[in-house]
C-alpha cells in the first residue's frame, strides 16, 4: 500500500486538481451509485481495487483505471481501506461477513459502508469485523446519482472519530457534505433512514396533491412551477415532479424498490424505538400499491402513476399532452 488512510498530505482538501499521492482503496459494489464514486476516487489519484457480481460493471470501472478483483476477500487481501456500496442489508452482511467475504482478507483495517442497511445490520457487521481487528465506519450517502457523479453527496458517517478523521479526505472526494454524526456505528444509518423516510413520505403526498390539481383542471407544469416558488415546495416537487414526471421520462435514477426498502427499514427502527408513525405508514401503503402493480424495478418517480390512475389524469407538461 503506497499511502495510508492517515496520510492527510496525500488527500488534502484543496480539490481534485492538486497533486495527490496514491492510496490503495478497495471498493465493492459498482451500481448506479458505486460506479461514479469509483470514478471520483480514480480522478483523485487513488488506486482502486474493485469487485461486483456484474462483470460488465467491473469491466467499465477497469476501463477508467480501476483494477478488477475476483471477490470481496481478494479486494480486502490487498486494500487496507475498503468501501462498499450495496443494495440491501442481506447483501451487505454477506459481502462483509459471509464465505469469501471481506472478513477473509488479511489487509483490511478500515471498512466503510456507504449503503443504506439500517442500524442493526451496521452494528452486527461492525461487531463481526471488530473480532478481526477491523474498524467499521457507518457512512450512508444521499444526493442521488447526480451527486455521486459531481462529488456533492452528503456522507453521514458514524463510528470511531479517529478513523473518521483519517478517512475524511477520501470521503470528501465523493461527498462535499461529509459529517461525523456520532461516535456509535448505526447513527449514520438512522439519520439516512430519517432523511429517506421524509423524502418518501413527502413524495407520496406530492403525488396525491398534484393529481388532485390536474383533475381539477390546473395545468400541471404551471402548478409545479408555482409550488416550487411557494411554501409547498420540497425536494420531491423540485427534483421528482419538475423534471422526471412532467417530461414523462421517469428517470431520477433511484429504483422504487429501494425507496420502499428504506421506508421499511426506517419504520422497523421506529417500531424498535417504541414510536408510532401514522403518516409515514400511510405513505408506505402507496409504495406498496406501486410495487404490487409491478413498479418495483421502475424509477421512484413512477409512484405518480398510481395517483394519476385514480384521478384519470397525467401530471405532464402541456407539450406532452399535445403530442
Amino acid at each position: 500500500m503506497s499511502g495510508g488512510p492517515d496520510d492527510r498530505s496525500a488527500e488534502g482538501r484543496g480539490g481534485l486538481n492538486q497533486p495527490r499521492q496514491t492510496t490503495t482503496l478497495g471498493f465493492v459494489g459498482l451500481g448506479a451509485m458505486g460506479a461514479p464514486m469509483v470514478r471520483r476516487l480514480l480522478g483523485a489519484g487513488h488506486r482502486v481495487l474493485v469487485h461486483d457480481v456484474n462483470m460488465a460493471a467491473v469491466a467499465a470501472a477497469v476501463s477508467k483505471g480501476a483494477e478488477g478483483r475476483t471477490g470481496p476477500a481478494a479486494v480486502a487481501s490487498e486494500a487496507e481501506v475498503v468501501l462498499v456500496s450495496l443494495p440491501t442489508p442481506d447483501v451487505v452482511r454477506q459481502v462483509a461477513l459471509g464465505p469469501g467475504g471481506l472478513i477473509e482478507g488479511g489487509a483490511m483495517r478500515v471498512y466503510v459502508d456507504l449503503s443504506t442497511t439500517g442500524a442493526q445490520v451496521a452494528q452486527a457487521v461492525a461487531d463481526g469485523l471488530a473480532a478481526r481487528g477491523v474498524t467499521a465506519l457507518d457512512a450512508p450517502v444521499s444526493g442521488g446519482v447526480a451527486g455521486a457523479e459531481a462529488g456533492t453527496l452528503s456522507v453521514m458517517a458514524a463510528g470511531d472519530p479517529a478513523a473518521f478523521e483519517r478517512l475524511r479526505p477520501v470521503l470528501e472526494v465523493i461527498g462535499a457534505n461529509t459529517v461525523l454524526v456520532g461516535d456509535r456505528v448505526g447513527l449514520g444509518q438512522t439519520l439516512k433512514l430519517v432523511n429517506n423516510l421524509l423524502a418518501a413520505t413527502t413524495w407520496a403526498a406530492a403525488c396525491e396533491a398534484l393529481a388532485m390539481g390536474a383533475r381539477a383542471g390546473l395545468d400541471p407544469e404551471l402548478m409545479v412551477g408555482v409550488i416550487n416558488r411557494s411554501s409547498g415546495r420540497s425536494f420531491a416537487t423540485e427534483k421528482f415532479a419538475a423534471g422526471p414526471v412532467l417530461t414523462r421520462r421517469f428517470d431520477f435514477g433511484f429504483r422504487m424498490e429501494l425507496m420502499a426498502k428504506d421506508m421499511r427499514l426506517a419504520l422497523q427502527e421506529a417500531e424498535a424505538l417504541g414510536l408510532v408513525m401514522p403518516t409515514s405508514r400511510a405513505a408506505q401503503m402507496l409504495y406498496g400499491l406501486a410495487m404490487a402493480g409491478g413498479g418495483g424495478k421502475g424509477d421512484v418517480t413512477e409512484l405518480a402513476r398510481v395517483t394519476e390512475g385514480w384521478a384519470g389524469v397525467e401530471i405532464a407538461a402541456a407539450r406532452r399532452n399535445e403530442a
